[in-house]
């Protein structure tokens, strides 16, 4: 695979091979570079694949108008054809182009999150293609906040369709290098805007029943839904409801990935005396510890919002080392952890 640099990112990626039909260079476009900018908008016009940063994670986007773009995301990622993709809009204006009808929640809801990390679940407006939406009569929309991409989305005067810059089930980038280490040779472009500063995909709620519920937890909770409806909102712990991100094994590093209490990690050490193994711990290290028996430690905040922004970033870390195993202790299990611990339920949940 050749990787052409532009801009002044300078990353250096190590040739791999991809199956034959995807292009033989993937250009790493600076978003802060007016030429590099203007790009990345010729080639998602042209119906080519351009991953983008989102305040949430990295994006794989192509235009939502374009069916034909739109089926190449899913072959880039080897993603299943029938699992829907949420579609980015500029703002709250645009609803009505996408989705219909608009349901006054769903503006209530927008006034008070958009910009932001929050998917609305709709009725899908009739002349949207159904390869956008999964086959269904659905469709995930939200505005982004992240400067780079409302620009763009703005100048196209489209949707697009983004979903996480990753092959299918595997870790979700929040950097540009991590896109390139996924997907490179794959897609078209890397449009470099920055680390993604929340690092957790958004909150889904959908809003086609009469009671709106929650269908993927994310960095938005039920009490903040619920103080702007001022009506409560579900939150089941299963659905069948097909949305992105619902399904049992995803968001996976190739090292398997066991979550554990602080107790039952320091019996696993002892269990596993000369494995090569990374550990995650919550907090601080146990005084107990003895950090050279093992390949990596490092410790996560306590502070939920930077735990979650943290999370991929050290599992992509992680996942590099190769080791045999990396084992994480369980962060809290409050009500607002739920999409960090969603995530690694899914992350181990093949172990």
């Amino acid at each position: 695979m050749a990787i052409q640099l532009r801009g002044g990112s300078g990353y250096h990626c190590a040739l791999r091979s991809y199956p034959t039909g995807f292009p033989l260079n993937t250009l790493l476009l600076d978003a802060n570079d007016l030429d590099d900018r203007q790009r990345a908008l010729s080639l998602l016009r042209q119906g080519e694949l351009v991953a983008v940063p989102t305040e949430t994670v990295y994006g794989l986007a192509a235009d939502a108008r374009q069916p034909d773009a739109v089926a190449k995301i899913f072959a880039a990622k080897n993603r299943p054809a029938n699992h829907p993709l949420i579609v980015h809009v500029a703002g709250v204006e645009a609803l009505s182009a996408w989705a219909d009808p608009v349901p006054q929640t769903a503006l209530e809801l927008a006034a008070a999150f958009w910009p932001g990390p929050l998917t609305l679940l709709l009725h899908k407006a009739p002349h949207v293609n159904s390869v956008v939406t999964g086959g269904r009569d659905t469709i995930g929309l939200r505005v982004p906040d992240h400067p780079v991409l409302l620009n763009l989305l703005r100048e196209l005067d489209t949707g697009l369709a983004a979903p996480s810059a990753n092959p299918h089930k595997q870790l979700s980038p929040t950097s540009a290098a991590q896109v390139l280490a996924g997907l490179g040779g794959r897609i078209a472009a890397v449009l470099d805007g920055g680390t993604c500063r929340v690092g957790l995909e958004s909150t889904i709620v959908d809003l086609t029943t009469d009671t709106p519920r929650i269908l993927r937890s994310g960095p938005l909770t039920r009490q903040q839904l619920e103080a702007v409806l001022g009506q409560p909102v579900l939150q089941p712990q299963q659905h069948e409801v097909a949305v992105a991100g619902n399904m049992k094994v995803h968001y996976q590093p190739r090292t398997p990935l066991y979550v554990l209490s602080r107790d039952e990690l320091l019996d696993r050490l002892k269990q596993r005396a000369g494995a090569r193994l990374a550990i995650v711990w919550y907090g601080s290290m146990p005084d107990s510890f003895d950090g050279s028996v093992v390949l990596s430690a490092r410790t996560m905040p306590t502070d939920k919002a930077a735990y979650a922004s943290a999370l991929y970033r050290e599992l992509h870390e992680l996942d590099s080392l190769q080791a045999d195993a990396i084992l994480l202790e369980r962060p809290p299990q409050d009500e607002d952890w739920l999409d960090v611990n969603d995530r690694l339920s899914k992350a181990s949940a093949s172990l």
